[in-house]
């Protein structure tokens, strides 16, 4: 089997629906590049991540491992945190035993005492160097005068911005690989599009705020859902929000997807000048999505909508995989890209991965696609808070351990708006679901699975 390089750029916080190829996408949303990638590979269309939060989804990309197993579940600093198990295997790890050089360039997030270099990479450039290099260049700091809310960044050009700053680094190292004689895998992971959303121009002006509609899941007004979710618009100060106040932060939200877009443009385009795009796999990803405005919330904490647990997948391999394929199949993103990622390389699948493979998918011929996806959270800067989610085409079943139950109709509610669970019409689905999350909390050996939860949603025990 031949083995390609890999080059993956791993985004943080960017939605699902803010590619422009994707279902959903604003109408006036620009993303010419990624667009170009998903034109020339497969398109990942039902792509979830395993845990909407930074440092837990990091994880499970590493160790292959839902959160529950690697023990990495919530933020770094905040109650309950914790390192990833040690001594869990890394799809890294696999692929620098295998021969492969590992580069990886921007936010680590994923052990807070260990390096990129203790997990297998040879060369790491650290996204803090950022703002280092910039103040060697004579450039003010980022702007902060919006706190968490964004503004235009007035004092650098878009190849200045620290995405510009990060392609050119990746771009650095794709150089130097290059006729290397071994294959590569190099990682970039920018922080962007994460809020606060600080915007060079002609990025922080390319979306007008009244040509950007409300997302979907805008218009909720929370009834018969969990407490905390109403709580989170009091923390963020956003209660009664209406959409012209959201509209600006989101014109920037999408001016940075659309830089963001313009630098994979960047890596595309170094991939061919240096005559690497043949032999290179492309995987764009991101750990998580943004509320970003959708139930009148933001960042991603303490809910499961769609909005930050589906995610951008796209993959282009020339040759292997067949130019314009979507893909339709449930994805658990990061864990099937670890375990994809040790095939490619030819290197053993650690028996500790918990995923599946996407070469069927690549090839056209998964015979046993999944039927639905999960996903787990576990708390966060406000606290621990347990949840669990199974969503098939139809239904999504989100379990609070401690709080209300969530069963939404996708087909008839794609917004996420009304909360079905309590509806004695809906038993028999709700029912359903429940069986089929203690199913997978059972093969999944999740901890929070016992003789109490289990009867609890068994017997209905819960509303």
């Amino acid at each position: 089997m031949i083995r390609p390089n890999v080059l993956l750029i791993h985004a943080d916080q960017h939605r699902f629906d803010c590619v422009a190829a994707n279902p959903g996408a604003p109408a006036v949303l620009r993303t010419p590049n990624l667009d170009r990638l998903a034109a020339g590979g497969i398109n990942f269309r039902h792509a979830f991540c395993p845990v909407p939060l930074c440092v837990s989804s990091r994880c499970s990309l590493l160790t292959g491992t839902w959160a529950t197993r690697h023990g990495a579940l919530v933020n770094f600093g905040v109650e309950g945190s914790r390192p990833m198990d040690p001594k869990l295997p890394t799809f890294s790890g696999a692929l620098a035993e295998a021969g492969y050089h590992l580069g990886y360039v921007g936010q680590w997030h994923a052990d807070p005492a260990r390096r990129p270099e203790d997990f297998g990479f040879h060369e790491y450039v650290p996204d803090r160097l950022y703002d280092e290099w910039r103040a060697a260049q004579g450039l003010p700091p980022r702007p902060r005068t919006n706190r968490w809310f964004g503004e235009a960044d007035p004092h650098v050009a878009p190849e200045q911005s620290r995405l510009g700053w990060g392609t050119s680094e990746v771009i650095r190292m794709l150089r130097r690989r290059a006729g290397g004689g071994k294959p590569f895998f190099l990682r970039w992971d920018p922080v962007e599009p994460h809020l606060p959303n600080v915007v060079p121009e002609p990025f922080a002006s390319m979306y007008a705020p009244q040509q950007v509609p409300p997302w979907p899941g805008f218009a909720d007004d929370l009834a018969g859902k969990p407490y905390i979710q109403a709580q989170q618009r009091r923390t963020w100060g956003l209660d009664g929000w209406a959409w012209d106040r959201w509209a600006p932060l989101v014109a920037r939200y999408l001016g940075e997807v659309s830089l963001l877009d313009a630098q994979v443009g960047r890596l595309l385009d170094a991939l061919d000048e240096l005559h690497l795009a043949d032999s290179t796999l492309v995987v764009y990803a991101a750990d998580h999505g943004d509320l970003c405005g959708s139930h009148g919330m933001i960042d991603k904490h303490f809910v499961m909508y769609d909005d930050v647990v589906r995610v951008p997948m796209i993959a282009r391999w020339p040759g292997r995989i067949a130019a314009g394929t979507t893909c339709d199949a449930f994805v658990s993103a990061q864990l099937d890209l670890a375990w994809t990622f040790c095939e490619l390389a030819g290197a053993p699948v650690p028996e500790t991965f918990q995923g599946r493979s996407l070469l069927p998918a690549f090839d056209g011929t998964d015979a046993d696609p999944r039927q639905d996806i999960f996903a787990t959270y576990h708390g966060s800067q406000f606290g621990l808070y347990s949840q669990r989610m199974v969503r098939d085409r139809r239904w999504k079943y989100v379990w609070n351990a401690t709080a209300e139950d969530e069963l939404y109709d996708l087909a008839a509610d794609p917004g996420e708006l009304g909360n079905l669970a309590a509806s004695p019409a809906h038993a028999e689905a709700l029912a359903r679901l429940r069986k089929r999350l203690v199913e997978w909390m059972d093969q999944t050996a999740d901890p929070l699975l016992n003789a109490w939860t289990r009867a609890q949603l068994l017997e209905g025990n819960t509303r």
